[in-house]
């Protein structure tokens, strides 16, 4: 019977010792994404690498992105399909250099005289309805898209000095899909190479310079190192780009790291907007590696009257694009007669 007293009692209190322990609960492995940006590793410094650092912060070891800037997975060019494939999980881009194979294609990057400042890009995405426009297109083709927003405007620097549109003439110039179309008409002579090599290419002679960004990027990655002028002239107010998920991974991600993606893009966006601002204006003002020159604007009308022309084709390529083409055109009536600040260029 003590025996039996004995046992029963050791087992009692080895039975509260096992309930009083702590539960040893088994850490979830992390959900990792690869991300691949459009910029070089300069510029992305400042246009992608914030959010990427903001969501590994903020997800406290739920999440892990790893950034890879351009062409260090694939391509540019090929981003769309490593998205859909899933060789990639996210990509920061705009729809025309990574060759999206969607309506939006033409409309990414630097669609012609369709903005003039960085604000207009995300009224016209949550105001004028692209937004919902971009999210049912790359939903068909199973990417998510989740934001927009502008950066800077398309201005030319160059070795050669340009004060007319004839001195346009011949330039090879790295630029955008669209808009080397667009630019063709004036004598230029679109290039397409990888981004980390277009610094090269200038110096090789391969290019007279870039259509590509503003001022802000020409120093930030070294292009006003070996180019001479900064055209103040431009063929767009503000870059069109996007981040996209692919949408199984987007799919499959918790609600509450959707929140940390989504919150990190905005916070980007606020980063990018007051960083490319405040940077146009100081260097242009300030800046001692491209000198000034601009073709005036009586000349210019002639770009700005060729854009209106350019959207009336680029409409007549289907029901979307015309769609599209009516959203610019309602917003630039719009902004046309609210005045200034809207209508300065």
């Amino acid at each position: 019977m003590n025996s039996r007293r004995s046992f029963l009692r050791k087992a009692a209190l080895g039975g509260a010792a096992v309930a009083a322990a702590p539960a040893i609960i088994k850490a979830q492995a992390p959900i990792k994404w690869r991300f691949q940006t459009y910029a070089g590793a300069a510029l992305g410094e400042h246009v992608t690498k914030p959010i990427v650092d903001y969501i590994n912060t903020a997800a406290k070891g739920e999440m892990e992105v790893e950034l890879y800037y351009a062409d260090q997975i694939v391509p540019t060019g090929e981003l769309f399909q490593a998205l859909q494939r899933g060789t990639i999980d996210a990509v920061h881009s705009d729809d025309d250099s990574m060759a999206s194979p969607t309506p939006l294609q033409k409309f990414g990057g630097y669609f012609p005289l369709a903005t003039k400042h960085a604000l207009d890009v995300p009224v016209l995405f949550h105001q004028y309805g692209l937004a919902d426009i971009w999210r049912s297109e790359y939903e068909k083709v199973g990417v998510a898209w989740l934001s927009a927003a502008g950066q800077d405007p398309c201005n030319f620097n160059t070795k050669k000095e340009v004060t007319s549109l004839a001195d346009l003439e011949g330039l090879k110039l790295y630029t955008f899909p669209t808009a080397g179309r667009f630019l063709s008409q004036f004598g230029v002579v679109p290039v397409s190479i990888p981004y980390e090599d277009a610094e090269v290419a200038v110096q090789t002679g391969e290019l007279d310079g870039m259509a590509w960004s503003g001022i802000t990027e020409d120093y930030t990655v070294g292009w006003a190192n070996v180019t001479d002028y900064f055209l103040t002239n431009n063929i767009s107010g503000a870059w069109i780009g996007s981040f996209f998920v692919n949408q199984r991974q987007w799919a499959n991600l918790p609600e509450h790291l959707k929140a940390v993606v989504m919150s990190a893009i905005e916070a980007g966006h606020t980063y990018r907007n007051q960083w490319y601002w405040g940077g146009e204006a100081r260097l242009r003002a300030q800046g001692d590696k491209l000198k000034l020159r601009s073709i005036p604007q009586s000349e210019w009308k002639a770009v700005e009257d060729a854009a209106k022309v350019f959207w009336n084709e680029i409409a007549e390529e289907g029901e979307l694009h015309a769609k599209i083409v009516k959203i610019f055109r309602d917003y630039n009536d719009v902004i046309g007669q609210a005045g200034p600040p809207y209508n300065f260029g």
